[in-house]
Order: structure tokens, then C-alpha cells, then sequence
């Protein structure tokens, strides 16, 4: 741990620090605070420690260096170092022999205010510049106001100067002066969520507002519906009675690894399938032009096994617009890559990718009338929230006449990954399924050594590290369902969709996977043939293969994945 705060958090006598103690501050440096506080404080001269009303302790120069805990109806604390190692186990602060009052002057205070907004689960420290707010950690991580970690803190062990760079190492901010940074207390509150959430805190509540419409506390329970168009929020009870009124696309944005979330997942309904709520709907604004009730999006109804045998495809199934070259596009490697898995979704929703915030100028697609006509009306909102805009059945994954070993789609990355707008990767697959599921499909996928090249066009809060969650109709809708309005059959599991089922009605027989996948495919878009022959290559091409892992490498991206995102 490199940090400005050695001397202070020696002084308390943490021993997580690898400095050396003798550094402490003799008794001469416990005489009078080498800062004037704006309230009136409790100051430990033999300690050289200065206790605030908030809890906070600091050392005589004002850095925060640990906090106290309160013994219930007694004037007895236990302070505590940032770490939450005991360093003093019973304070009486009602011991004038131990403890001096030092007034404060309270026109120190209003330099220190802290926006009522500015909240943390731990405590913190915020430092704010002309263009945004910091909350600093004692492991020196740096996140934004929604706790999402958004930086590093480049401190010194001999100076209080300190400055911000961003994931990538890149310096955001000017050196400031750690030691005159206010302190933020942790209110202990953790936040039980599904997916990234908006969040609102205000006198009437702590709300969690989802893409779907649905409203809940920080414990997860719902308790009401959000109006994207208007910015209430409704109660549960009736979805009529106001419970407050926000600008939902100004509030900050809770992922699942936020500092201050706990992630809980939906219940996956396949044991080869992990829930991906790779929605395309996250980090939207809100809809300007919906005018019905909001609802909850559901999803389809499971479908029933046919009782037939289910007949396979006779021909690999190929994009309608499938680019007859005669052979493979060359694929040059850009470098930088890993491991990871495919998982799979089609949830219809605006691309991640198509709104002007995230796009950096590189659109991608966006539909309306059923997912057939391209429009270029970024600002409009996601049929996800009430909106217009869709994904394009344009963009189902393909193969190319005469180049049967490649495959090529669209994708989600890891949220935290959101500047991979229009990036593609190839994924050479290994034979191994991930969450046990690897059998004579997944293996079939290296012995015929297939490789998938994907173009990023959207994010997922809880998509991991090396994983690509592939756009495939059919593929489970998972979190926002905004296929209801398609007219389509069943889509399956919400979480893996139309394999999953098969998955489970065939009692896991890896050999049934393509005959039902294929027939349900036929089925489930008998009235769409371009969202078939997207779902027929789940069945085809990718061998039926849940989950499949993989190796990936960044690519140049061909031009027939550039002409269709």
C-alpha cells in the first residue's frame, strides 16, 4: 500500500502498513491542531488524535487517519484505524484527562460541505474537480458517485500531493492536496441488485430503478414503477400514486461491482447456462415520446416439447445477405487477448452502441418496424423502455459461401469494457464447455476448428472477462424481454433460451441438442425467416455448443461484419 497517509495511520498503530513506526510524532507534536476545524471537536494530546461529531478521527493536521465506534448509552468509543483494526479499545471521551474540547470556527464549514447526494457504504474521501466528483479509498482505489471503480490514486509515502489516473493508467487530474479532502462516512448500506440500475436517493426513499420499469429499495424488494417519459415514479400498490419525481437520465448508474452492491443473480434455468443480462438497454436516457402506462416486460411462455422426432436442418443456415466470396475474408490480428466462453441472448433492445454517449460516433444499427428498417434517430429511446428503436434482425450471426470455417456476429462485452464499440475479436474454440457443460458439441467445434469473429455492439453488467455474449435469436432474452412485440413463438428459457429448453426436455443428451434446437427454431419464427436462419446457426454452425470456451484475440474488423453494424 503506497499512501500519503503513513505517518497517520502509524501513529494509530496499524501494522497492515509497511512503514516504520519511529516515524511517529513526538509529544511535542500533540500540542495545539495544525488546522482550525469547523465544529468543535475532542482532541487526544497524548495520542495526537482529533475525534469529529461524524465519527471521524483525524491526526493534528487534519487527515483523516481512522474512525470511532460508539458503546451504546455510554460515553465510551473504540477508535478504529481505516482498516477497522482496533487501536484503542475504550475511549472515555467524557475523561478530561484524556480528552480536551477544541472549539471549532463554523465558518470553516461551508468549505467543506459535502453535496447531500455524495454517499458511501465505507468510508471515503471525495475530491472534486471542474468536472466531476471522486471518491477515494483507503486501498486507493477511486470510484464515481455509484461507487463503480473508475480510477487509481497516485500517492506518495513522503507527500500529501496526490493525483487520479483512469483504469488505463492515464492521469485525469491535476495534483491536489490529499490532506485537505473531506471525508465521507460509510452509512453501512448495501445495495441487493440484478443488474446496473439507476439510483435515487432523495427524502422519500433509496431507489433502484431498472431498464424494465421496475422500482425497488436497496434490499431488492419491489416497490414501485418507473415512467421514463414523465421521470415518476409510481407505487406498486396501484402503479398511480407518485412516490417522487426524478430526471432519471442525470442519476448515477449502480453496476453489480460497485463497491457498495451485492450482486444477485437470477436463478439460471439450465445448469450449462449462466444468467447474462447482457441488455442492451443499459446506460440509456430516458424516453421521450412514450405515452403508454409502463409495465413490466415478461417474458415468453415456455415452449412445449413436440412429441414428434424433431427433423434436422438439411443445409447450414445463412444470413439472407450472406456474401457469396468464394472464400474467407483475411482476418489480420491486432493483438491482445485471453480466454474466456460464449454465452448467447437476443433481447431485441436499442444497441448499447447506438446511442450518442456510447458510440463515439461509430452507430451501430438501429431498427424499428419489427427489427427490418434502419433509422438514423440516435436520441430516440430503446423498445426496452418504452421507446422505438430495436435491435436489427439484420445483424443475426452468419457464415460466408465457401468459408465454412468461420462463423460471424455480434456481441456484448463486459460493461466494463464499455469504450469497445465496434471492436472485434476472434474466439478459436478450445472443446471445453464452461459450467460443466462440455460434450460431443463442444468438442466438435475445435476438431472442425471453427472460429467465430465478433464486432462489439453492446455491454453487459455481468458479463465477465473474456466472455462474449453473442447475439442470437433464440438465445433467451434474459433481463429485458423487448421481443414481446415481434409476434415470434416461444424464445425459450429467459436465461439461454431455446437450448436451454432442449437441454433440459432431453435430459441432457448433448446428441438431441441440434434436432430439437432446429425444430424449434423453425417454429419460433416461422414468420421471420432472417431471425431463423439467426437462430438455425446456434443449431448449425455452432453445433448446438452451450457455453462453448474459447481463446480470443483482437482482429481488424472484415468488412462484412463492418457493413452490417
Amino acid at each position: 500500500m503506497k499512501s500519503s497517509l503513513f505517518k497517520s495511520l502509524c501513529t494509530l498503530g496499524t501494522a497492515l502498513l509497511a512503514c516504520s513506526c519511529s516515524d511517529k510524532p513526538s509529544s511535542s507534536d500533540h500540542g495545539e491542531l495544525n488546522f482550525t476545524p469547523c465544529e468543535d471537536v475532542r482532541y487526544l494530546p497524548a495520542e495526537g488524535l482529533v475525534i469529529f461529531n461524524d465519527h471521524k478521527v483525524t491526526d493534528i493536521n487534519g487527515v483523516q487517519v481512522g474512525t470511532i465506534t460508539q458503546v451504546p448509552n455510554t460515553t465510551v468509543v473504540i477508535v478504529k484505524d481505516m482498516y477497522g483494526n482496533t487501536v484503542i479499545n475504550q475511549l472515555d471521551v467524557s475523561d478530561p484527562t484524556k480528552v480536551k474540547i477544541i472549539a471549532g470556527d463554523p465558518s470553516q464549514c461551508a468549505a467543506i460541505s459535502v453535496p447531500t447526494t455524495i454517499t458511501s457504504c465505507i468510508d471515503a474521501w471525495l475530491y472534486t474537480n471542474a468536472t466531476k466528483n471522486y471518491l477515494i479509498y483507503a486501498d486507493l482505489t477511486v470510484t464515481d458517485e455509484a461507487w463503480n471503480q473508475i480510477g487509481i490514486l497516485n500517492a506518495s509515502a513522503t507527500s500529501t500531493i496526490a493525483s487520479i489516473s483512469d483504469m488505463a493508467g492515464t492521469r485525469v487530474t491535476e495534483d491536489f492536496d490529499f490532506s485537505k479532502l473531506t471525508s465521507i462516512k460509510g452509512d453501512n448500506i448495501r445495495y441487493k441488485i440484478l443488474e446496473p440500475a439507476y439510483h435515487l436517493k432523495d427524502a422519500t426513499g433509496d431507489y433502484l430503478i431498472y431498464q424494465n420499469t421496475v422500482v425497488t429499495n436497496a434490499d431488492g424488494v419491489p416497490v414501485g414503477y418507473a415512467d421514463f417519459a414523465t421521470g415518476t415514479i409510481k407505487s406498486v400498490i396501484d402503479n398511480v400514486t407518485p412516490l417522487t419525481v426524478a430526471n432519471i437520465a442525470t442519476l448515477p448508474i449502480i453496476l453489480p461491482t460497485s463497491k457498495c452492491a451485492d450482486y444477485s443473480a437470477p436463478v439460471a434455468s439450465s445448469s450449462s447456462t449462466l444468467p447474462v443480462l447482457s441488455s442492451s438497454s443499459i446506460y440509456v436516457p430516458p424516453v421521450q415520446s412514450s405515452s403508454s402506462q409502463p409495465q413490466i416486460q415478461s417474458s415468453s411462455s415456455s415452449a412445449k416439447s413436440s412429441s414428434s422426432s424433431a427433423k434436422s436442418s438439411s443445409s447450414s443456415a445463412k444470413s439472407s445477405s450472406s456474401v457469396a466470396t468464394g472464400g474467407c475474408p483475411t482476418i489480420k490480428t491486432k493483438g491482445g487477448g485471453g480466454s474466456g466462453f460464449a454465452s448467447r441472448y437476443w433481447d431485441c433492445c436499442k444497441p448499447h452502441c447506438s446511442w450518442p454517449e456510447h458510440s463515439g460516433g461509430n452507430y451501430s444499427k438501429q431498427c424499428t418496424n419489427k427489427g427490418k428498417s434502419a433509422n438514423t434517430n440516435w436520441g430516440d429511446g430503446s423498445i426496452c423502455s418504452g421507446g422505438p428503436q430495436m435491435t436489427c434482425t439484420s445483424q443475426i450471426p452468419f457464415t460466408i459461401d465457401g468459408c465454412e470455417e468461420y462463423g460471424f456476429a455480434f456481441a456484448a462485452v463486459p460493461a466494463s469494457n464499455g469504450g469497445q464499440c465496434g471492436k472485434c475479436f476472434q474466439l478459436t474454440f478450445t472443446g471445453e464447455g464452461h459450467y460443466s457443460s462440455t460434450n460431443a458439441n463442444t468438442r466438435k467445434l475445435k476438431t472442425k476448428n471453427k472460429k467465430l469473429i465478433i464486432m462489439a455492439t453492446n455491454v453487459g453488467g455481468d458479463v465477465q472477462q473474456g466472455q462474449f455474449d453473442i447475439m442470437i435469436p433464440g438465445g433467451g432474452v434474459g433481463m429485458f424481454n423487448g421481443c414481446s412485440s415481434m409476434g415470434w413463438g416461444s424464445q425459450g428459457e429467459q436465461y439461454g433460451g431455446l437450448l436451454s429448453e432442449c437441454e433440459k426436455e432431453n435430459n441432457y443428451k448433448a446428441a438431441k441438442y441440434a434436432s430439437c434446437l432446429t425444430e424449434k427454431c423453425n417454429k419460433s419464427f416461422a414468420n421471420d425467416e432472417e431471425a431463423k436462419k439467426g437462430c438455425l446457426f446456434l443449431a448449425t454452425w455452432m453445433e448446438a455448443a452451450g457455453n462453448p470456451e474459447h481463446n480470443y484475440v483482437e482482429v481488424e474488423c472484415p468488412e462484412v461484419l463492418k457493413s452490417r453494424y
